[in-house]
């Protein structure tokens, strides 16, 4: 039984891609995660093990990506862009994912992202959506 927020989090992920390869039905969410998963094949190991990777620590000190985190902003932004929260965001996207594909475009947006989110937690602050804009502007230069 998972034992935390996170666990939570991570067996969606398991269960997901349980689901797709089994052929089970999912919800929107459920295959939005698929969508982002099959496009991460570096993963598919690791969320067929579940077992390894459920409790597993992923640490950037020492050299490591954690692929919850990786997978879960790519959710945040196709969110932020469906809902076109902040405003122009879609629109951006858009450009950009003609400029460089879906994918790299998402993973250099995923860059003004995590520096918000860092920024955030730093200076202990909100979401400021002017700055966290001009990060994404700036791609297109």
């Amino acid at each position: 039984m998972p034992s935390s927020e996170r666990d939570l989090l991570r067996q969606l992920y398991f269960d997901s891609w349980k689901k797709h390869l089994t052929h089970q039905a999912t919800d929107a969410l459920e295959q939005q995660i698929i969508a982002i998963i099959k496009e991460h094949p570096e993963y598919h190991t690791m969320l067929e093990n579940e077992e390894a990777a459920l409790h597993a620590d992923f640490l950037p000190e020492m050299g490591d990506t954690n692929p919850f985190l990786h997978m879960g902003m790519h959710l945040a932004l196709r969110d932020q862009v469906s809902t076109e929260q902040p405003e122009g965001i879609a629109e951006l996207y858009q450009r950009l994912t003609t400029l460089k594909g879906i994918h790299d475009a998402e993973h250099a947006m995923m860059e003004c992202l995590a520096e918000m989110i860092w920024q955030m937690q730093q200076n202990k602050t909100m979401f400021d959506e002017s700055v966290y804009m001009d990060c994404m502007n700036k791609l297109l230069r």
